[in-house]
């Protein structure tokens, strides 16, 4: 028998989708004391100004990858006034690509979606690393 993630191709959305989970999930398991992350600098760059949470330590990155994980898995979107104000630019200057075709539409935003998962996914198992590190065990 197969496992679930074989019978995926390797650039199928639900792999993606699915690493991603799983590896937020063993970063929850591994890192048992968030808390230790609290005012330690992150070493990556993260466009995080349309955030409410500071993601300048690793603590708001740890927050912020549940916070994308638990979106992800539920499906739900909560927009408040916050939110919704920095939403309305990126939805602006995507008014060109409505009138494309929808099959190229939809090619540019799975496009999009695979290197924004690619990205959280390897964000995610860089910050378990570092706490790894924070707390002195080998990798």
């Amino acid at each position: 028998m197969q496992s679930a993630e074989a019978k995926f191709n390797r650039n199928s959305l639900l792999l993606a989708l699915r690493q991603y989970s799983s590896v937020v999930r063993d970063m929850e398991q591994t890192i048992l004391l968030p808390s230790l992350l609290r005012d330690v600098p992150s070493d990556q760059v993260w466009d995080c100004d349309s955030a409410e949470e500071s993601c300048s330590d690793l603590y708001g990155n740890y927050e912020m990858l549940k916070a994308i994980r638990n979106t992800m898995e539920s499906g739900l979107v909560y927009l408040d006034d916050h939110q919704t104000k920095s939403n309305t630019a990126p939805n602006k200057n995507m008014e060109p690509l409505l009138d494309t075709d929808p099959e190229a539409l939809f090619r540019f935003h799975l496009t999009g979606l695979f290197s924004v998962m690619s990205d959280l996914t390897k964000k995610t198992q860089s910050l378990t690393e570092k706490y790894m590190d924070i707390i002195g065990v080998a990798n």
